[in-house]
């Protein structure tokens, strides 16, 4: 139909009864919706602040900055001859949350040059405690597995890597042993 005004339409009984039931749109939170949130967000909080430190436990030793090795005076540079002794020394040891003083043995003697080293205990096939000259042969021995080195700590037999040594400080007439290394000595 055409007006005064200009062009009307009519609208069907179906779209009129439509149109004028639906509900008003809200913009509002239910209160099924913010019994959720809350909920959900207090949920979240609570399991954070559980699992926070777990996490933290587990991560901050490994960010923690290893600080230089520290060296332990061991014995008067005046004892060490050119025949391997077996000395004994305690070090401070902090890991992760655990201090402990274990007690570390190190076999020290010259070399041909008068300089000091001093070799790792542990046999290198198997870990194992080395001896020096227990058969005679003035070569380290391995009770376990007859595994042999050198005074210089060579493998000889069995074992496939040479002992491992300390590192050495020599500081007013002490020697101090720092942490072990692979051996350089060949």
């Amino acid at each position: 139909m055409v007006g005064k005004g200009g062009l009307e339409q009519k609208m069907s009984n179906h779209e009129q009864h439509e149109t004028s039931h639906r509900p008003v749109q809200r913009k509002e939170m239910s209160r099924r919706q913010f019994l959720s949130y809350t909920l959900g967000g207090t949920t979240a909080f609570m399991m954070g602040g559980a699992v926070l430190p777990m996490v933290r436990f587990a991560v901050d030793p490994l960010l923690k900055k290893k600080g230089e090795g520290t060296f332990v005076k061991v014995v008067e540079e005046s004892k060490i001859t050119n025949e391997p002794q077996e000395f004994k020394f305690k070090i401070h040891q902090i890991d992760g949350w655990y201090e402990s003083e274990p007690e570390l043995v190190a076999w020290i003697s010259k070399n041909e040059n008068g300089e000091v080293f001093a070799l790792s205990p542990i046999c290198k096939h198997l870990g194992c405690t080395i001896a020096w000259n227990a058969k005679g042969q003035n070569e380290y021995d391995c009770p376990c597995h007859d595994a042999r080195y050198t005074k210089d700590g060579k493998n000889l037999a069995v074992a496939n890597t040479p002992l491992d040594e300390y590192e050495v400080n020599i500081d007013a007439g002490f020697v101090y042993l720092g942490a072990i290394k692979p051996n350089s000595r060949f």
